[in-house]
């Protein structure tokens, strides 16, 4: 694993239950990418036919059923992909363990050439870090969301792609703020401030030669015409021009 300086990556999966023991699988994953702290628009998302069926109470959490999931790839389809996407990032999980047991799981199960994500990338957990920040609260992402002041509205179900855009919200503000979340959103930034300050500067003036000022200007062509044996590069566009 050779880590990318400045890149990370955040990650949510769904899963047809709460545990491996009992032989649950993933049946989606959701990444955006940030490099430097700022979202970059690139995402891997995939929903996973987990070849099962998903318990009814995990269902209700993420709403997605085995029928909608029948002609999605497994696992092992989709597993080259992922592992390329995340490779040399550190991943950004709330409740780490969780995911990336699942995830080992899978990579266990598919026979990758590399079992761990330990392998490709480092682990950075979101609700290790808020529950040293807040302890004795609530620190699930709802929870976050409300203390950080993350709009989350969206959230009526749990949906991997969204989880993982949503923590990549309250990443950038628990770990100090800031103000662009996006690369976008940056240049639009430094735009509406750069036309804010041409505004308050007014339009600009044009100052037009003066005869006497021209005179020179011809005086000047002069003496450059007759040094380059009439070959004055600015006289020769003014007669291309005319």
């Amino acid at each position: 694993m050779k880590k990318q300086a400045g890149r990370q990556i955040v990650l949510d999966t769904e899963t047809t239950g709460l545990s491996t023991a009992e032989g649950h699988r993933i049946i989606e994953i959701g990444c955006v990418e940030m490099i430097d702290r700022c979202l970059t628009g690139e995402v891997f998302h995939q929903y996973i036919n987990p070849e099962r069926e998903i318990d009814a109470g995990a269902q209700e959490v993420h709403g997605i059923s085995l029928e909608q999931l029948a002609d999605k790839p497994v696992f092992k389809d989709v597993v080259d992909d992922f592992m390329v996407f995340i490779d040399g990032a550190e991943l950004v999980i709330h409740n780490a363990p969780f995911d990336v047991g699942f995830l080992n799981y899978e990579l266990a199960k598919a026979k990758y050439q590399k079992r761990t994500l330990e392998e490709v990338s480092t682990i950075f957990d979101t609700l290790k870090l808020a529950r040293n920040k807040h302890p004795g609260q609530k620190n699930n992402l709802d929870a976050l969301c409300r203390r950080y002041e993350v709009d989350n509205t969206n959230r009526t179900l749990h949906g991997a792609l969204l989880d993982a855009q949503i923590l990549a919200d309250v990443y950038l503000a628990i770990t100090g703020g800031q103000v662009s979340l996006s690369l976008q959103s940056e240049i639009g930034k430094n735009k509406k401030e750069q036309a804010v300050a041409q505004k308050s500067r007014g339009a600009l003036k044009v100052l037009k030669a003066t005869k006497s000022e021209l005179a020179d200007h011809e005086s000047n062509l002069d003496r450059l015409d007759e040094a380059s044996s009439e070959a004055c590069i600015w006289r020769q566009d003014s007669k291309i021009i005319h």
